[in-house]
């Protein structure tokens, strides 16, 4: 074609646009993205492009030796933390769903298969930015990985690993965009950490420690569900 401007041309380059659509995907651990790469990953979503990112979250530096990230919640024990973390696990799904323009999940295939399934076709549909968060148990979390379903199950109902999906679609319809995909809290925290030696370990080290960080981290639970239950409720 001599002219590539003609409406012969571009719908050409549509139709092959559409023949030979690419997919772009990111992955990556927790310790890169909420740790050593989250500029670059905060500098990805900040874009309008066309690319989706899935974060296989251990919650700790699996690869390189079991060392605390940002990931690591409070109360575990891991390389840096032998005395359990004090601080609460970075929110990643919040704080890119701040930015309006970013499809966001938060997925534990083991609790909810169809919910993981559903979060993987809206994030290829959607033409920008996407996030999907995953709960990958490790055998750093010190527990016999065949029950790796059943811990993921019990991290939802604790509350640790609220189940979520954000389309930023949604508001363009006058609706929350925001949608939660698991129930309030139906268990006490402990009935989820207490099955993994992360956690067991320091209860048993030191009993008093482990029980002000068992505390604080039941009321961080109840924080962040209210603050998600609210932004889903508006």
């Amino acid at each position: 074609l001599k002219d590539m401007d003609s409406p012969e041309a571009k719908d050409l380059l549509g139709l092959a646009d559409v023949l030979a659509r690419k997919s772009v995907w990111i992955l990556g651990g927790d310790g890169w993205a909420y740790d050593i790469g989250y500029g670059g990953l905060d500098h990805v979503i900040a874009q309008q492009r066309d690319v989706n990112i899935l974060v296989l979250d251990t919650e700790t530096y699996s690869n390189t030796g079991g060392q605390m990230s940002k990931a690591t919640p409070m109360g575990a024990i891991a390389k840096f933390a032998a005395g359990g973390k004090r601080t609460p696990k970075k929110d990643l799904a919040m704080m890119s769903m701040v930015y309006g323009n970013v499809y966001v999940a938060r997925i534990a295939i083991g609790a909810n298969e169809s919910q993981a399934i559903k979060a993987f076709r809206e994030a290829e549909s959607y033409n920008g930015p996407s996030l999907i968060i995953a709960y990958s148990h490790c055998i750093g979390q010190g527990y016999n990985l065949i029950h790796g379903p059943e811990q993921q199950k019990l991290a939802v109902k604790s509350g640790a690993w609220p189940l979520l999906r954000y389309d930023p679609r949604l508001a363009e319809k006058g609706e929350n965009p925001l949608q939660l995909d698991s129930k309030e809290p139906s268990i006490p925290l402990e009935e989820y950490i207490y099955n993994e030696i992360r956690y067991r370990s320091l209860k048993k080290a030191s009993p008093e420690v482990a029980k002000n960080l068992l505390n604080q981290a039941q009321e961080d639970v109840k924080r962040r569900w209210t603050l998600y239950s609210n932004w889903a409720s508006i």
